[in-house]
């Protein structure tokens, strides 16, 4: 008996060799998941670091001053920002609440606009790779979001840091969209998924008007395109009600931006301007393609225009790597869309009607509106990561794509040891507090950039020529800057330097609106006309 007992227990205490591979693979997933975030969370802080230094290669203009006092605004009380004229994107649910928590950590200054840019665009760059990876795990992952991460690292100089890291633009409407689109990928089809994927689409809509061209019309194309195919597979609506829900939710997320609008005007908040969209000309066309052209070159960091080294050209070179990824990936969608999975499909479909609008509408005017189509890169380096990165796995193509990421990294590297830039009109800030002129009037280019730059020690507010004289910029403003009632302003600066972000010069519309000024001054590039008195009235007239 005795022998037989101790040969049971010996078999009980001994391991079963399939229970011991179940429990090992249940102990290695959260580790595996452990790995996945501290390495996310690590390459985060790098690259935010990195793109702090990179987006300082370029000068912060009244564009990102402007957002900075409206953060500023709301940071101290004004939630709705009441009385503020606004451009054709509020960014109210996006990158404004982003610039009000660094407001708060940072006070005013014009490093908040260096700051959350490379924040979101970090935040794109590492949801474009976790969306690239998908559930794939291991090495797959690994190459899924290599290729998806190692596309975006490097922004070019020049354009593509106007672009990415510091224009306030669609760039960061894509962080959104990506949650969505990796909320779409990762969930289970469940009747709750359709319902939060379209209050998160409403909320960015609220901030951007393109979310309909980018997320809202691909998702209700694709989802009702994949509906009928199924019902029609199944012969029962039943089988869809998935895909008809997603359909549903990109309709309800348009009709729910438009009503929460409405309600911000109707609680005294911010008015917007309507987007200036026209179809182009038959004519135009040609232009447009370029432009478009340039404009994608730029985003994927291999614009040819303005390079001034043979290293700036290389990196050119080897950045059309990236473009050709996304292309070929975008290509072997619309080759078989049948068999791609539901986030391919609408990745595919985003950069196609991104792109499309662009390219026949008014917005394609030149390279550094290519931040219009801002969102083709995440979305474009995802889908390459999805459908390259289990492809070149094991197979020869591994050590180029290797070798192009050491190229990336290498570029990315040679950029953070280009100089800083000062903001625009820097000096003027510094000069017009010398001589004692702390509120005046301007261009746009010319005005909040100076207004932030300086903590407001010197203001200066935007006018703009209309019927011959001048009259308050409503863009971007508020009516109480006007105000000759609480303000006092006695100067107008002129800038006669050339370039679009530079020259402001209407002697003739000033004159006429003010008459002659008791003083000139001449300052570099700069113009200051002095009155003894304040300006704001004659402008209010206007």
């Amino acid at each position: 008996m005795a022998g037989p007992a101790r040969g049971a227990a010996g078999a009980a205490a001994a391991p079963d060799p399939a229970v011991t591979r179940r429990t090992g693979a249940v102990t290695q997933r959260p580790d595996r998941r452990r790995a996945w975030v501290i390495s996310f969370a690590i390459a985060g802080i790098a690259l935010f670091a990195a793109y702090i230094r990179l987006s300082a290669t370029y000068p912060v203009n009244s564009d990102g001053a402007n957002i900075i006092l409206m953060s500023w605004d709301m940071l101290h009380g004004n939630l709705l920002l009441h009385g503020w004229w606004m451009s054709d994107v509020s960014f109210f649910t996006t990158e404004l609440p982003e610039y009000m928590l660094i407001d708060a950590a940072r006070g005013l200054s014009l490093d908040v606009t260096h700051i959350a840019a490379a924040l979101t665009y970090t935040l794109a760059l590492l949801l474009a790779a976790l969306l690239a990876k998908g559930r794939a795990a291991s090495g797959e992952g690994v190459a899924r979001a290599g290729v998806s991460a190692g596309i975006m690292l490097a922004p070019q100089l020049g354009a593509g840091v106007f672009i990415l890291l510091l224009s306030v633009g669609h760039i960061g409407s894509a962080v959104p969209l990506l949650a969505v689109w990796l909320l779409l990928d990762l969930a289970r089809p469940r009747w709750y998924v359709p319902v939060i994927a379209g209050l998160m689409l409403a909320w960015a809509m609220v901030a951007d008007a393109l979310v309909l061209v980018a997320a809202i019309l691909p998702l209700v194309a694709v989802a009702a395109a994949r509906a009928v195919r199924l019902a029609a597979a199944s012969r029962t609506a039943r089988a869809a009600w998935y895909e008809v829900s997603l359909a549903g939710a990109g309709v309800a997320a348009a009709g729910l931006s438009w009503l929460a609008r409405r309600a911000l005007q109707a609680a005294g908040g911010f008015t917007l301007h309507p987007v200036p969209f026209t179809l182009a000309a038959r004519g135009q066309l040609g232009v447009h393609a370029v432009n478009a052209g340039d404009g994608l070159l730029a985003l994927f960091g291999a614009d040819f225009g303005r390079l001034n080294s043979a290293a700036a050209v290389a990196f050119a070179v080897l950045h059309l790597a990236g473009l050709a990824l996304a292309a070929w990936a975008l290509l072997g969608v619309l080759r078989r869309p049948l068999s791609a999975g539901l986030v391919d499909q609408l990745l595919a479909a985003a950069i196609i009607c991104t792109v499309a609008v662009y390219l026949f509408s008014s917005f394609s005017t030149g390279v550094l509106n290519g931040r219009e189509m801002a969102v083709v890169l995440p979305f474009g380096a995802a889908l390459a990561g999805r459908r390259l990165g289990p492809r070149v796995r094991g197979t020869r193509l591994a050590p180029l794509l290797l070798a192009a990421a050491t190229g990336y990294a290498a570029c990315l590297g040679w950029e953070l040891a280009a100089p800083a830039a000062p903001p625009a009109n820097a000096r003027l800030a510094s000069w017009l507090a010398a001589h004692h002129l702390s509120y005046g009037l301007s261009g746009y280019w010319q005005a909040s950039v100076v207004t932030a730059g300086s903590g407001q020690q010197v203001t200066i507010r935007a006018v703009t020529t209309s019927g011959g004289r001048l009259a308050p910029y409503r863009w971007e403003a508020k009516p109480s800057w006007y105000d000759p009632d609480t303000q006092d302003a006695n100067f107008v600066v002129l800038q006669n330097q050339p370039g679009f972000f530079h020259y402001w010069s209407p002697v003739r519309q000033v004159r006429a609106t003010f008459g002659p000024p008791a003083q000139t001054f001449r300052t570099g590039p700069y113009t200051v006309l002095v009155w003894p008195r304040n300006l704001l009235p004659a402008l209010a007239r206007q």
